[in-house]
């Protein structure tokens, strides 16, 4: 029996793939716990008009993304630490203080997505990568100023 997944089933088959199973099993394990459909005419319309639908959605956030990205390049965040002596930074900046200094700004972008390779301890302009989407980053400037 062919079946159309409609949750990804580890090792299995993921959602929108169709596949042809045993009959028991599509039966009473696919069906019956809601993973996958039968295969039919109305249900393989209902996945041509999802994957559509994804497609549009995808290329949309993707558009938006990339408006992001061209803001955000213009963007120069600036902290004030205090320093010792040889301006030896106390602390650093971290990534919760870009989140919260890019949120002032107007900029909601979650904690996940900024990504430091080292942490910034030092006075100066460093470059700060955002993961918007995939295969889409922005670089956005952070200068410590004492």
């Amino acid at each position: 029996m062919e079946v159309i997944f409609i949750k990804d089933l580890k090792n299995q088959g993921k959602k929108g793939q169709i596949k042809n199973v045993k009959d028991g099993y599509a039966e009473n394990f696919l069906i019956n716990k809601g993973y996958a459909v039968k295969k039919t005419k109305e249900n393989l319309l209902k996945l041509q008009h999802e994957l559509a639908k994804k497609e549009k959605e995808d290329e949309h956030n993707k558009k938006e993304a990339e408006n992001l990205k061209e803001k955000l390049s213009k963007v120069t965040l600036e902290f004030k630490v205090k320093t010792g002596e040889g301006d030896k930074v106390f602390g650093s900046i971290s990534v919760k203080q870009i989140k919260d200094e890019l949120k002032k700004q107007g900029y909601d972008i979650e904690k996940s997505k900024i990504e430091l390779q080292n942490t910034i301890q030092s006075l100066g302009f460093h470059d700060v990568k955002i993961n918007l989407y995939p295969e889409i980053m922005a670089t956005i400037k952070v200068h410590v100023i004492k």
